[in-house]
């Protein structure tokens, strides 16, 4: 032995110890986040801090808490506690009945119904008054926060649950339904039999309708739709917790069958009467994107032929319900979308902002009340993504869109008078604004690749902020795959594609790894942004760790990149999208660490058919997929938005039986699981089970999974349940 050369060893061994020791340590402090960290529903499901429910009062930004309420000077950044929980509950507690008295056990019972919880759901209405509006079970309150008291006259939802509650501070009354009938002020405005359907949404939630009841600027006048589905197939869902199963079916309209039939009514509180657009036979019309003059005498909306391929902006009377000017109209050879209702400039009562992709981009197009187009407000190859509000003072519009990147939404003015657009932001990452009345302050919920949540109040004018939060990395101590992101060519050689790819973190580029595609391809979906983590999902993060790729795009189909970016699918849906998908895959396969024969592909609803069809188009390139509530055949899905990218069956019948992945059962070749939920009312079962139906016909074999209880997507915790299941399916096959 050499105890020379032994003792340097021994030497070196103890220098080096507490290295390895405090590398040891570290190792074990650091972990790779699991499911239930990732993936909402999870019990350690981690998010980056925020400050849920601000808002602004008048000029003033509302701080909610759940035991405090606080006002924020978007001059200073100074803190004034508005009131406390307590506080409110005190008074609250004091309260009787609705009916002016109440036993004790009556009394009890509605202390209970009283008691608030938190202050995230409070609204500030009144910008020059000290009151906040409470939200209860069956009830709003207004309450004086400098007087520590509950205003007089407070509306109620009625001793029924009410749902759809709409309130209007101007003219204080309170409409909801109840079932399939709408209520005002605890009066029945309809009384309707089986199959209509009153106060709620309508044409499936299609052309940016989101609530059924729209009170005018006084509050003194209520429009509603009554939609009659009574002549609608209906679907038959089975609810599988009854002793004997037992069927919940629902109206759904498929693809080239009957469709519901939607009127307008406009209710009086103070004459409890209803009068009826009159709009014609509504037969195969959709009328959309309600508002009112600034004046609440005349009431506008947009109505979209059955074709969806022209558009009229039409001014009805409020007190006739008769037709007064059809303003605008909007024809394409593909379709018309209109997504957003016209917008009154504040300042003036006869001229509005009415929003169109005319140009090929989603812009602003300034209209007086004559129907004249005074002039276009914004241009270029970006979209305008939402406008939040006006600053009536310097004739301002302030917007979101895309500007500085299709894969970013950042804040903007825009001058009316002169269309000078201006920067609000830092002009990196994901921008949501909400501005204060004024328009001279912006909250700003800001993120980016390396930042998951910033929030400031801007300064619209001076553009200075105040910072609110900057939220902790919710993985922080965490082993965390890397991301990239890039372009590539779509298929027609020419348009650029942006892509996500997320490595391991113990990446090593002499390795070869399995990829898999998580993928959705559809209309008004956008995977890859500049967001925080590139917007990846915590299932992809999960997997990347597992050590696989995963590679998302955004293939010609998608949002955010402008008409003709998205509508070259027209008529035949999951085409284009597919070649696409396939460019990414060559490029995958130039890279010297996948492993071109273990690649897979995931996706949910039009993801979910977009994997199913390219596991058939391209048996030789996709060996495993798990596909989520897919469509399978168009013809089953429903009217308005299947008939505007595919027209109809009669009309395009080489279209559907292209796009039918039933007739493409036979050249299964992988390993395909399809996931589905028994309750799915969007893309209905019979999809996935005459696909099984048509596999078996083929003598291919796919496997199969049902979610009980569950409509278009898994929820809550059972969602752990469902990414588990499907990493244990490429765990298994790839």
């Amino acid at each position: 032995m050499n105890i020379k050369r032994t003792g340097k060893a021994i030497v070196a061994l103890l220098l080096t110890a507490p290295a390895l020791f405090t590398t040891e340590l570290m190792a074990q402090d650091s972990k790779k986040p699991t499911l239930e960290d990732l993936i909402p529903g999870g019990e350690t499901y981690r998010i980056a801090d925020n400050l849920p429910g601000l808002q602004w009062w008048g000029d003033v930004c509302i701080k909610p808490g759940i035991d405090s309420l606080f006002a924020v000077n978007p001059k200073t950044g100074k803190e004034t506690l508005l009131t406390t929980r307590e506080k409110v509950n005190q008074v609250l507690n004091s309260l009787i009945t609705p009916t002016g008295t109440a036993a004790a056990s009556d009394r009890k019972g509605e202390g209970k119904r009283n008691k608030v919880q938190h202050f995230y759901n409070t609204e500030f209405p009144w910008p020059d008054k000290p009151h906040m509006l409470i939200k209860l079970p069956g009830r709003y309150i207004v309450y004086d926060f400098d007087k520590d008291e509950f205003v007089a006259g407070m509306p109620q939802a009625g001793k029924k649950n009410g749902s759809n509650i709409d309130y209007t501070p101007e003219g204080g009354h309170l409409a909801y339904t109840v079932g399939n009938n709408l209520y005002v002020d605890n009066q029945a405005v309809t009384d309707e039999p089986e199959g209509i359907v009153c106060g709620q949404t309508v044409h499936r939630n299609e052309f940016g309708i989101g609530k059924g009841t729209f009170w005018n600027p006084q509050g003194n006048l209520l429009a509603f739709y009554r939609m009659d589905e009574s002549m609608v197939t209906q679907y038959p869902l089975v609810d599988i917790t009854a002793r004997i199963g037992e069927v919940n079916p629902v109206r759904y309209p498929m693809a080239g069958m009957t469709s519901h039939k939607v009127t307008v009514g406009i209710y009086s509180p103070d004459t409890q009467k209803t009068v009826y657009l009159n709009t014609g036979d509504p037969t195969d019309r959709y009328f959309t994107n309600i508002s009112w003059a600034p004046d609440g005498r005349s009431l506008y909306l947009i109505e979209l032929n059955r074709d969806q391929n022209h558009s009229k902006l039409c001014r009805y009377d409020a007190e006739t319900g008769e037709l007064t000017a059809t303003l605008i109209e909007e024809t394409h050879p593909k379709y018309v979308e209109p997504q957003q209702p016209i917008l009154f400039l504040p300042w003036s009562d006869t001229r509005f902002i009415y929003q169109s992709q005319r140009d090929g981009y989603n812009h602003l197009y300034l209209y007086d009340t004559d129907g004249k187009l005074i002039r276009q407000l914004t241009k270029g190859e970006w979209l305008v993504q939402q406008v939040l509000g006006f600053n009536s003072k310097k004739k301002e519009i302030i917007i979101a869109s895309t500007a500085a990147s299709p894969l970013q939404s950042n804040l903007y003015k825009v001058n009316v008078n002169t269309g000078r657009c201006t920067p609000l932001d830092n002009g990196k990452g994901i921008h949501n604004g909400i501005l204060s009345a004024s328009g001279n302050y912006l909250i700003d919920r800001y993120s980016a690749p390396d930042t998951p949540r910033k929030i400031d109040i801007i300064n619209t004018q001076n553009s200075k902020s105040i910072n609110l939060l900057v939220a902790a990395n919710p993985y922080e101590g965490f082993i965390m795959p890397t991301i990239e992101t890039g372009t590539i060519k779509a298929a027609d050689g020419k348009t650029d594609l942006y892509y996500r790819l997320i490595k391991p973190a113990d990446f090593d580029p002499d390795k070869k790894y399995p990829a898999i595609v998580y993928v959705y391809g559809g209309p008004h979906a956008q995977l890859v942004t500049n967001g925080w983590m590139n917007d990846a999902r915590g299932w992809d993060l999960y997997m990347a760790n597992k050590g696989y790729i995963l590679f998302t795009l955004d293939n010609r189909g998608s949002s955010n990149r402008g008409l003709e970016f998205e509508n070259v699918t027209f008529r035949h849906l999951g085409i284009e999208e597919g070649k696409d998908q396939v460019k990414g895959i060559e490029y995958l396969k130039s890279l010297p660490y996948i492993d071109a024969c273990r690649i897979g592909v995931h996706g949910w609803s039009f993801g979910g058919h977009m994997t199913t069809a390219l596991m058939l188009r391209y048996p030789e390139i996709f060996k495993v997929g798990v596909a989520g509530g897919p469509v399978i055949d168009w013809r089953f899905y429903e009217i308005m938005y299947g008939e505007r990218y595919m027209d109809t069956p009669q009309t395009n019948p080489e279209g559907y039986g292209q796009c039918d992945l039933k007739n493409l059962a036979g050249a299964l070749k992988g390993h395909l699981l399809i996931i589905h939920d028994d309750h799915d009312d969007t893309c209905v079962p019979q999809h996935t089970l005459s696909f099984m139906k048509a596999c078996v016909d083929a003598r291919t074999y796919p496997d199969l999974f049902i979610y009980p209880g569950h409509k278009h997507n898994v929820l809550g915790r059972d969602r752990v349940h469902l990414h588990e299941k499907i990493t244990r399916y490429f765990e298994d096959y790839l």
